[in-house]
């Protein structure tokens, strides 16, 4: 693999200059920027002429990770020539969460027709007009066993209003795109760790749709939302990030999801997250501190370097959530560090903060929809 990341503001342009001479099919550019760069889309019109033959691939940010450092309003991007690596990128639309599951297996249909050998899937989606859980299930559910699945939701600030994806030449809202990686030499090392806590009360989940909660313990679940946080629920849904709800099955011993808050509906007093609220699972407030968010950084990237080795350059991408970013506000590069210094030696970092992560989680088999994690994903060759 050769490998060169870059980063552009409109301010000053590019850092480095665009290394066209690695344009090729067998080569990925990950491309993460803010919101309203696609209402003035020159800087991806660059992109597509210095790189016609390869994957181009990218979504919108609640920040962009470019090395150790977090910014907005920005463009970070990645060219990764593979070596020994074929690569494919599937898109799909959707108009509405209830078409998830429906997207994902769509996504699968066209990643497994290209060949027997997919090793791993990298997928970015719309941030708000989807439901994560049904998505990864349907990717997941059409794709031989043991590929491995990481990405995220796209964000748009703490704003929640519009994001979108680019494939290839399209960038647009309700779009998601999934890059497939075939062959044998590929190394592809994944981890993910959130650093949340429980607190309060259990309290069963006794209406729901899908990603819509509208009732806890027979309660209108945004009203006893709004009790918790007192003064701070005027400014929902971008203050819900800072108290996520863990979520868990009462019976056995299976380790609980995080789920963010992506709206809320006044009238119908309910809450939309960005993965699926199943009714009879039990739920439970969370929260966090500053150390807590780094350690988990620290943990997500030693799993994801673990085993791994140095075989040449390597690319490390991060998705971490919005939230997190909240949190940890002036110290929210100190995560960042914390994956530059846990990636193996001379590897290129760029990422995103995000509306929900996708990636397996140490003891719980396959990939899920996240909230609140820090996941990490090294892509190398032997």
């Amino acid at each position: 693999m050769k490998l060169k990341t870059c980063h552009h503001q409109d301010a000053t342009g590019w850092t480095t200059a665009l290394p066209v001479a690695l344009d090729g099919p067998q080569t990925l550019v990950l491309a993460f920027g803010a919101r309203e760069l696609a209402d003035a889309p020159r800087v991806f019109d660059e992109l597509r002429t210095a790189f016609p033959r390869s994957v181009v691939v990218g979504c919108s940010t609640a920040g962009e990770i470019a090395g150790a450092l977090v910014h907005d309003g920005s463009l970070s991007v990645a060219v990764a020539h593979f070596e020994h690596t074929r690569l494919l990128l599937a898109a799909t639309d959707i108009g509405s969460a209830d078409q998830s599951g429906a997207a994902g297996r769509r996504l699968a249909a066209q990643l497994r027709a290209a060949g027997d050998d997919l090793a791993a899937v990298f997928v970015l989606s719309d941030g708000l007009g989807v439901n994560g859980t049904p998505l990864v299930a349907g990717l997941a559910g059409g794709l031989p066993a043991g590929v491995v699945i990481t990405g995220g939701l796209a964000g748009d600030g703490s704003r929640f209003e519009r994001t979108w994806v680019l494939a290839g030449a399209r960038l647009a809202a309700g779009q998601i795109a999934a890059v497939g990686f075939y062959g044998r030499r590929l190394r592809v090392g994944s981890g993910c760790d959130g650093g949340w806590a429980d607190f309060g009360p259990e309290r069963r989940i006794t209406r729901s749709d899908g990603h819509v909660l509208y009732e806890l313990d027979g309660k209108p679940a945004l009203d006893l939302y709004k009790s918790y946080l007192g003064d701070l629920a005027q400014g929902l849904p971008g203050a819900a990030l800072r108290f996520p709800l863990s979520i868990r099955h009462p019976v056995g011993d299976a380790q609980p999801l995080v789920r963010t808050i992506l709206g809320i509906d006044e009238a119908q007093r309910s809450l939309t997250f960005a993965g699926d609220m199943p009714e009879g699972h039990v739920a439970r407030l969370m929260r966090t501190t500053n150390d807590n968010l780094v350690g988990s950084a620290a943990v997500a990237v030693a799993q994801a370097a673990q085993g791994l080795g140095h075989a040449g350059d390597a690319l490390v991408v991060s998705v971490s959530c919005v939230g997190r970013r909240l949190v940890l506000g002036e110290r929210t590069e100190e995560e960042v560090e914390t994956i530059v210094e846990g990636a193996p030696a001379g590897a290129g970092h760029i990422g995103f903060y995000s509306y929900g992560e996708i990636s397996p989680a140490a003891g719980r088999g396959g990939s899920e929809l996240h909230n609140q994690t820090m996941t990490v994903t090294v892509f190398s060759e032997a």
